[in-house]
């Protein structure tokens, strides 16, 4: 069977609900920059959610990216490593460098209703083979060790977890 090349795709979701701190510092936050960045969009106050400010404000599609910014420094306490995704020895090992942060829900006047999604992008890597439930996968430039193994990891695909896109590996000849 050919090597394949993916990118996998994690989806976090991020609300009212969330119990661990991290989750909890970038709903306050990105709630925060919300009500700060809508102020612009809504200056005669005639909007309280994100649907109606999309619906009638010209340009509120500007606020995924605007509050954004409530985001970046938190992912850079992530090391890189998609969180949430765990191989099968329960650590973190999924690196990603790309993401797209976006609102699903918010209302200006219940914070209990914000909603954000984050989608992280994989670095490419190298998809072995499929165990059972379980993708084994290695780092697509990963450099061999002295004995030529390469270091792998097992991991089942939980939910909210996706591969991104698929592409052939090119075959050594």
């Amino acid at each position: 069977m050919a090597e394949r090349i993916i990118i996998v795709s994690y989806r976090k979701i991020i609300d009212a609900s969330a119990t661990r701190p991290w989750d909890k510092l970038v709903f306050n936050d990105t709630y925060a920059e919300f009500r700060l960045q809508a102020q612009y969009f809504n200056q005669q106050r005639q909007y309280r959610t994100f649907g109606e400010l999309l619906q009638h404000a010209a340009g509120a599609e500007k606020l995924h990216f605007l509050v954004s910014a409530a985001v970046r420094g938190y992912l850079q306490q992530l090391g890189g490593l998609v969180p949430d995704v765990l191989n099968n020895q329960g650590r973190h090992f999924l690196p990603f460098t790309k993401f797209q942060f976006e609102i699903i829900n918010s209302d200006l006047l219940d914070q209990a209703r914000h909603q954000v999604a984050i989608n992280f992008y994989s670095e490419p890597l190298l998809w072995h083979d499929t165990i059972a439930p379980y993708l084994l996968v290695s780092e697509e430039a990963a450099v061999p060790e002295p004995t030529g193994e390469i270091l792998t990891h097992l991991f089942q695909v939980p939910p909210f977890v996706s591969i991104h896109s698929l592409r052939s590996a090119p075959q050594n000849v």
